[in-house]
């Protein structure tokens, strides 16, 4: 797990739970793909969080961090006046036990070297006004840790960029991490040492999973390691997606959860 950060994790949450572990395995055929479809298990990625307009309308993903904060990409714009949807699978579905989360704070609290044009430092803390109802059953995302074997992303974006339908139920990729030097031959400069590549596989995150988690598997847990940033327009599986790198956001992100 997350060396300096678990600490904070558990000074804010207690340690009454496994941190990144849920206890809903996901399961993975290993040819799943947010870009034409796989369903995720329910309850199986318990962290994840939809970000709603007042209307209702998905617009982002997010990760719990906390009882009490969200991590997202910055460029998602996310207002007070938007809401976070914790618990959910199907968004269609009226039954699940879902809790909608009224945002109590946003500014100041993006990254402050966040830049729109490049989209470097692509993330930004939620602050809710009441506390998630964590149990052993739905923990918050592990804490950063060293990139693992297994990686997956997941939201509710587009299945397929020709379609502006976006599924109704939590969707899953398995994707394999991709090295800088590789992402550089599709991206060049644009990429950053706050970057992370993933994909090109024949899996793509697409509109609607921005600010969404990508977390690797190592020792049993899963690890918050990306936060889906942008990539082709076309949503291209032969191209890496670009994630927000959270081992080089830590520092910062410590400094937010010590400061409120």
């Amino acid at each position: 797990m997350a060396f300096l950060w678990l600490l904070s994790c558990f000074a804010l949450m207690g340690d009454t739970f496994g941190c990144g572990v849920p206890t809903i395995h996901p399961v993975l055929s290993g040819l799943s793909r947010v870009v034409n479809g796989e369903e995720a298990v329910p309850g199986s990625w318990p962290w994840q969080v939809s970000l709603q307009d007042k209307t209702g309308f998905h617009f982002c993903g997010g990760s719990l961090i906390s009882e009490r904060w969200v991590v997202t990409a910055a460029h998602c714009g996310v207002t007070r006046f938007d809401r976070v949807v914790a618990r959910e699978f199907d968004q269609n579905s009226e039954e699940e036990d879902i809790q909608v989360l009224k945002i109590a704070e946003v500014t100041g609290f993006q990254e402050p070297h966040y830049n729109s044009l490049t989209i470097n430092s692509d993330i930004t803390l939620l602050k809710l006004s009441t506390s998630t109802r964590f149990s052993k059953e739905v923990p918050p995302c592990a804490c950063p840790a060293p990139t693992g074997k297994l990686c997956v992303t997941t939201c509710w974006g587009l299945t397929n960029p020709r379609d502006s339908n976006t599924p109704d139920r939590l969707q899953q990729a398995a994707l394999p991490i991709v090295s800088s030097t590789h992402c550089k031959k599709s991206w060049g400069s644009s990429v950053t040492s706050k970057m992370i590549c993933a994909g090109a596989n024949g899996v793509s995150s697409c509109s609607g999973d921005s600010g969404g988690p990508l977390v690797c598997q190592k020792d049993g847990a899963w690890n918050l390691v990306g936060i889906v940033s942008w990539g082709s327009s076309t949503c291209s599986t032969s191209t890496p997606a670009v994630y927000a790198r959270v081992t080089e956001l830590v520092s910062w992100v410590q400094q937010i959860l010590a400061a409120n």
